[in-house]
């Protein structure tokens, strides 16, 4: 029934909830849609560390699209590793010197790496359950893929990266529009929550990530979910998109339920089945 299909989503606030708990609704739909035919993968920001917990918990057939698309992870290991072509050390040397108010870490393939780390942000760390050490230029972090900016943490929860003052939220506006400047020949910019700024090699998207995907499986329907700003490549450039109704670019792209009650079944259960002019209740007589 589905065959035809390749379905990407975000996870954050899409899969999940906003207090990050995966509705059972969204597991259940996902089941039933490999079940009859299509292809189901996440097409996140995170890393394999911060994801390390989910790897075995969500249902996929195909490999996870991680680090906004700089990575893939299939049995056990990364593959296709886009690496930016930066020297790691001077850019992030550079980087900190320009915002010094901000939080900045690494992500390598094994761990992240926070750059002089204060203990607010250490204890968001270990309260968010993400594997973390020092940043040191005598360590093999492996390759460059990616580091990231956070704004203050005051809470050891993702949720409170998505809210901010209007000074806060002007400052992660300017620094986002520096690191353009001065580095957009050479990576990607994205904003991952209000708080959170993502830097990737050039040419990286989600949306090429599940392109490239969809040709190897030769899949003729992308579909892809996601809630935010760094999720915006994939959603504009989908052959169909959706947004749950209490994402960041809801305005933007048809909606469904809010994440929290399930945003992927609905787009499973209901707009799937419109795209391929199957009746609804071709649900209840399958399940």
């Amino acid at each position: 029934m589905f065959s035809d299909v390749l379905l990407t989503v975000d996870f954050d606030r899409t899969l999940t909830g906003p207090d990050s708990v995966i509705p059972e609704r969204n597991l259940q739909a996902i089941r039933w849609f490999m079940e009859n035919g299509g292809v189901f993968t996440m097409n996140t920001g995170r890393s394999t560390n911060t994801f390390r917990n989910y790897l075995n918990v969500i249902p996929v057939n195909a490999p996870f699209l991680l680090y906004n698309g700089s990575a893939a992870y299939e049995k056990g290991e990364l593959i296709d590793l886009k690496p930016i072509d930066l020297d790691l050390w001077t850019t992030i040397h550079q980087v900190q010197k320009l915002f010094p108010e901000l939080n900045l870490e690494i992500q390598g393939v094994k761990n992240h790496y926070l750059v002089d780390a204060t203990p607010e942000f250490e204890r968001f760390y270990d309260g968010v359950d993400w594997l973390h050490e020092p940043a040191t230029p005598d360590k093999d972090m492996g390759p460059f893929l990616k580091f990231s900016l956070f704004g203050k943490t005051t809470e050891a929860t993702m949720a409170h990266m998505f809210t901010g003052t209007e000074e806060e939220l002007a400052m992660m506006d300017r620094a986002e529009e520096t690191l353009r400047m001065m580095y957009g020949d050479k990576v990607e910019v994205f904003r991952a929550a209000p708080r959170i700024i993502d830097v990737h090699a050039k040419g990286v998207s989600k949306l090429r990530a599940a392109r490239d995907l969809q040709e190897k499986l030769g899949r003729k329907i992308l579909v892809c979910v996601g809630d935010a700003e760094n999720d915006l490549t994939m959603l504009e450039g989908a052959d169909y998109a959706f947004c749950p109704s209490d994402g960041v670019v809801a305005d933007r792209f048809p909606n469904v339920c809010p994440c929290g009650e399930g945003a992927v079944a609905d787009v499973i259960y209901k707009k799937i089945l419109e795209i391929l002019g199957l009746s609804l209740d071709i649900v209840e007589k399958l399940c």
